[in-house]
């Protein structure tokens, strides 16, 4: 576990399985780059899905997340490098988050990776 606002442990297969999420859903879908726009699409109920950076630094940029994610009851995952966010996000550099709002062909790849990740926080 790399970090204090990670919750639990996300294994490898369900990181690599959000990240196509993520990269199926920016290009047929919708998704929202960053923390900011991150913290907004929780904020709003619009996000499905949040991907989370681990190695984000300063933490305090994303640590506020699961919380919310919490609040909202919000699926997050925890993703171990930034640089992969970014990269399934469509860009050059890491991105501390990431949120899927539509999924568009990658929905039903999503049900199931909710439903895993519903099983890791039991």
């Amino acid at each position: 576990m790399s970090k204090v606002y990670a919750k639990f442990e996300v294994p490898e297969e369900i990181q690599n399985k959000a990240l196509e999420i993520l990269e199926l859903s920016r290009d047929t879908g919708k998704i929202k780059k960053g923390s900011n726009e991150a913290t907004k699409a929780v904020e709003r109920g619009v996000a499905m899905l949040v991907l989370i950076g681990g190695d984000v630094e300063p933490e305090e940029i994303v640590m506020h997340l699961p919380a919310l994610c919490d609040e909202k009851n919000c699926p997050y995952v925890i993703i171990n490098k930034q640089n992969d966010v970014g990269a399934a996000s469509g860009l050059e550099v890491g991105s501390a988050a990431a949120a899927i709002v539509k999924p568009g062909k990658a929905k039903d790849l999503l049900d199931e990776v909710l439903g895993q990740i519903a099983e890791l926080r039991k």
